[in-house]
């Protein structure tokens, strides 16, 4: 039985349209990716990424073929002075998000770089004492269940009733809006497990400071540098769901609260946001470094994709998850997910297969630290909403709505009056 979402090398060629020297050839210059299928030397082809390819194809043919290819990982459709990417990352109007991670620069400098283009050598204060609000209070709405993520969304709502001044639109006003916004979702992090720490976490003095104390770590010189590490490279990667989402929000007007709302909600589904929690799933599937490549090879042979690898913007390998597997080695290699989930990215490079992502990392990096499930991601978000603040602040800049047009493939229209004439 050939496993879902798969296509063997012919059917990839016929739905691309091209003889299977091209395929292969698509897949050398890395806008194809194969993994092994039955039988010796078979190849197997994922079917969204030839689908992918196929809209990008026909995004030539013509203006309606260019809009359909162009929401599809197709054409760009937005001017952005923000991020473009590279075989070596991201970059953040120009700098390269790998270096400036590796040359430990902190959050906030790379969150004023995207907002306003300032030198990321600028160290511009983001007072510790700028955000009100009562945790414990917050808590109370939140369910002892709850996962960081969904504290996040909840804490977000209660500071934008908190601002009645959130509908200021002068840059300086949003500024500082953005500012403690952040701060108030690195807070946030505490809930609902200990709301008596979003208040320690306030005071902190930075971001990554206050990150690792909501979450109950002592902050140590190593500790913060790999937070602000993961921080920066998560900050933005141009026009991803959730940071398109925030720029329809800010298109209509809304407030920054609410774009930033917009892009959680995008974020929480599972397409997007959801890749942390099941590398943790896997992980745990996995139990331990000496069973990691028999859980794997179980999922290979039932046809499952594995989640944290293989990025179709870095078919040579994620550079963002690089620095973070290389982070969280050299803070706790002895931590036995960490080692787990290591020795998974060993069986697949040993296996040939694809190169982990920044989601990897993340989760590596959580691993190493100690932190509980559902954590990766939720750091991501706080990241995240660096990029989704400063796409919010351009496309209000812009002055235009933003509103695609559908193509009616739907029944034809039945006359008024009921006659075929």
């Amino acid at each position: 039985m050939q496993p879902e979402g798969l296509l063997t090398a012919r059917e990839a060629a016929r739905r691309l349209e091209i003889r299977l020297p091209t395929l292969y050839a698509y897949v050398s210059r890395g806008l194809l990716r194969s993994v092994p299928g039955a039988g010796r030397g078979r190849r197997m082809y994922f079917q969204e990424e030839v689908e992918r390819l196929r809209a990008r194809h026909q995004a030539h043919g013509g203006h309606a073929a260019v809009a359909a290819g162009a929401l599809r990982w197709g054409e760009p459709v937005l001017d952005s002075a923000l991020t473009d990417i590279a075989p070596s990352g991201p970059r953040y109007r120009g700098h390269d998000a790998v270096t400036l991670a590796e040359r430990g620069t902190p959050f906030e400098a790379a969150a004023e770089l995207l907002w306003t283009g300032a030198s990321p050598d600028t160290r511009t204060p983001w007072p510790a004492d700028s955000v009100r609000f009562d945790p414990r209070r917050i808590a109370r709405l939140v369910s002892a269940r709850a996962r960081p993520l969904e504290s996040l969304t909840i804490a977000l709502a209660t500071f934008a009733l908190a601002d009645s001044h959130r509908h200021a639109a002068a840059l300086a006003s949003q500024l500082e809006r953005a500012r403690r916004l952040v701060r108030g979702l690195c807070a946030a992090l505490a809930l609902p497990a200990a709301p008596e720490r979003a208040l320690a976490a306030l005071a902190a003095p930075t971001v990554a400071e206050a990150i690792l104390v909501a979450l109950g770590q002592k902050p140590r010189r190593a500790t913060v540098r790999a937070i602000d590490q993961a921080l920066v490279l998560c900050a933005d990667h141009e026009l991803n769901p959730s940071a398109f989402a925030a720029r329809v929000a800010a298109s209509t007007g809304a407030d920054l609260y609410a774009c930033v709302t917009a892009a959680l909600a995008t974020l929480s589904g599972p397409r997007h946001g959801g890749t942390c929690d099941r590398i943790e799933m896997l992980v745990t599937e996995a139990g331990a470094p000496r069973h990691a490549a028999a859980a794997l090879d179980a999922r290979l042979r039932r046809g499952d994709a594995i989640p944290g690898f293989g990025h179709p913007l870095y078919p040579h390998g994620d550079p963002r998850g690089r620095v973070l597997l290389e982070s969280a080695r050299a803070l706790d290699a002895r931590a036995k997910p960490l080692r787990t989930l290591l020795a998974i990215v060993e069986a697949m490079r040993e296996r040939g297969r694809e190169e982990p992502t920044l989601d990897t990392g993340l989760v590596a990096l959580a691993s190493a630290l100690g932190l509980p499930p559902g954590t990766a991601v939720a750091v991501f978000a706080v990241g995240r909403t660096a990029g989704w603040i400063a796409h919010a602040l351009e496309q209000q800049a812009a002055g235009f709505v933003l509103r695609p047009r559908a193509r009616y493939v739907g029944p034809p229209a039945v006359p008024a009056n009921g006659d075929d004439d």
